[in-house]
């Protein structure tokens, strides 16, 4: 189906983005390293070292949601009948739609305010704040999308991905994702 690949493959370039902003984060230390040796600072360093770091946080949070490995902690949920399971999921989920619908739209806000005043960071490049703030709703979005994916998933009766993710592991013998 033509809107599962759009999904995942959206899900999959949010993930690229997060692994692109830690090599970002490796290249700045890197750089800073080498330059180090011949006593030349790298202006902003510090600063787009933590855009990178809000980035990769926030890129990853819809594929890391998808694969079941973001914290949950199941110890009620896994004792519930499926019908009774399939409730709780679907509440649940629709709980964290709120929420991270409440985050987007806050982040959203924040990005145009400093859109709109010209925000610049206060270090020793000037950067504006808009860019690198448009890593929080545009993270959040991608896992709202993932949530809201899966609470359709729920609603058709089928197991949502981060189960089934978390039982395949299980049936290898690992468990590091577990709680």
């Amino acid at each position: 189906m033509w809107a599962r690949r759009a999904l995942d493959a959206l899900y999959w370039c949010s993930a690229a983005l997060a692994a692109f902003c830690l090599f970002g984060i490796f290249a700045i230390m890197m750089a800073q390293m080498g330059l180090r040796q011949f006593g030349i600072p790298l202006p902003g360093a510090d600063d787009l070292t933590a855009f990178l770091c809000v980035g990769s946080a926030f890129f990853a949070l819809g594929f890391t949601f998808r694969r079941g490995e973001l914290i949950r902690v199941g110890l009620a949920i896994e004792r519930l009948g499926p019908q009774a399971r399939r409730v709780a999921e679907g509440s649940v989920l629709v709980m964290a739609g709120v929420l991270v619908g409440y985050i987007v739209w806050w982040t959203g806000n924040d990005v145009l305010f400093s859109y709109q005043i010209e925000d610049r960071a206060q270090g020793s490049v000037a950067f504006l704040l808009w860019i690198p703030k448009l890593a929080m709703p545009v993270g959040a979005g991608v896992l709202l999308i993932a949530i809201l994916d899966e609470f359709v998933t729920v609603l058709m009766g089928r197991k949502p991905a981060y189960v089934v993710a978390a039982e395949d592991r299980a049936a290898r013998g690992d468990f590091s994702a577990e709680v």
